[in-house]
């Protein structure tokens, strides 16, 4: 028989990175992922996200029209529940580490240094502005009407003024859906091409091909592929995930706030 666990850790290191100092640097800050498990992971944390999806549609098919808008200690579980699928692009990188490879900080690099902040946090700058001309020019193109509506728009507008839930909302929106797309997207994804000699700016223009995709809204990715491009740079110059982490997050955190606006 087969052995998957085998043929998956070939040519990775075996080793603890912190209790060894053989073990290269570059394992040590989480620069190197397990030799072939990035492509498994990342198909695993896609499968996932697809699957909960669907099932979330088939269990909630017919039952949705049944809240009352203005009873939000309902709909506010409800509202978040759209970002369960999310959430599950985080299952894949998290099991292939875990199982293959060294431990989600060693593989992933996911403890932030100072240079990891200061790119990412520069970067995330760069995608806001990226973001905002790119949806000006699409405006213009599509018009207002033609335009996707905003999710995180229509989320402030169904919680209304209940506080809680805005701010578990801001949370998701600003930690969980970063984290979990950069472990997928420009964890797994980017070292699995990067473990077969791709070439890195090759790299950073598929992952933010696949980042704008990811987020089903047609008229605005060229819109996302720039955001996506300015996010992924940040693991382009420093090497790490937690940077583009850092990136993704701050891009994110003003949108999160105009959860709040209208309260």
């Amino acid at each position: 028989m087969w052995d998957w666990d085998r043929w998956l850790r070939r040519g990775a290191v075996e080793r603890d990175p912190d209790d060894d100092p053989a073990v290269s640097a570059s394992a040590r800050d989480g620069l190197v992922l397990g030799a072939h498990w990035g492509f498994l992971a990342f198909f695993l944390g896609i499968g996932g996200y697809h699957l909960i999806t669907l099932v979330m549609t088939a269990a909630l098919s017919g039952h949705v029209g049944q809240f009352d808008p203005l009873e939000l200690k309902t709909l506010g579980p409800l509202l978040l529940l759209a970002f369960l699928p999310n959430l599950f692009l985080g299952l894949g990188p998290v099991v292939g580490s875990k199982l293959w490879g060294l431990g989600l900080r060693a593989d992933f690099g996911l403890l932030p240094t100072l240079r990891d902040l200061k790119i990412g946090l520069a970067c995330g700058g760069f995608a806001l502005l990226a973001g905002y001309l790119l949806n000006l020019v699409l405006l213009a193109v599509y018009g207002a009407d033609g335009m996707d509506d905003n999710p995180l728009t229509e989320l402030s507008t169904d919680l209304g003024d209940n506080v809680v839930w805005l701010v578990l909302a801001a949370i998701v929106v600003v930690i969980g859906a970063p984290l979990t797309e950069e472990l997928l997207i420009r964890g797994t994804l980017w070292s699995g091409l990067e473990r077969y000699r791709v070439p890195t700016w090759v790299i950073l223009v598929l992952t933010s091909v696949v980042f704008a995709l990811l987020h089903g809204e047609p008229t605005r990715t060229i819109a996302l592929f720039g955001q996506g491009l300015a996010i992924g740079a940040a693991r382009y110059f420093t090497g790490r995930v937690s940077a583009s982490v850092v990136a993704h997050a701050a891009n994110n955190l003003p949108p999160a706030l105009l959860l709040f606006s209208a309260n």
